[in-house]
């Protein structure tokens, strides 16, 4: 999951069905890898505001790391959903598969809490 929070929070504001205010240039672009099906990365859901809020929750309930890269996300956010990442992203998405991949060995190797 790559994300991309404003740094202008009090400007790019809306409201959504619930009557929460959302960050309407916040963007977060979801992408799945499966080395026997795909030759790279595939962008499985993209958004921005309102939809973005909605991928984030999504990438938190299902215990997803998020990875924020501004620039990264803007390239994401051109390309079609359903569709594999061209060769000139591959090293940019790389590093943030290796990010992933740390991020999930410290969980995994992080002593369980007792209650």
């Amino acid at each position: 999951m790559i994300h991309f929070d404003s740094i202008d929070k009090d400007i790019d504001k809306e409201t959504n069905a619930k009557g929460k205010e959302v960050d309407i240039s916040q963007q977060a672009i979801a992408l799945r890898y499966n080395k026997n099906e795909n030759i790279a990365p595939k962008i499985v859901a993209k958004g921005s505001g309102y939809v973005a809020e909605n991928i984030l929750l999504a990438a938190q309930k299902a215990a997803v790391p998020v990875y924020k890269n501004k620039t990264l996300a803007t390239m994401l956010m051109a390309l079609e959903v359903d569709r594999e990442i061209p060769p000139n992203l591959y090293s940019a998405v790389a590093e943030v598969l290796a990010c992933v991949y740390r991020m999930d060995q410290k969980a995994k190797n992080k002593p369980p809490i007792h209650l």
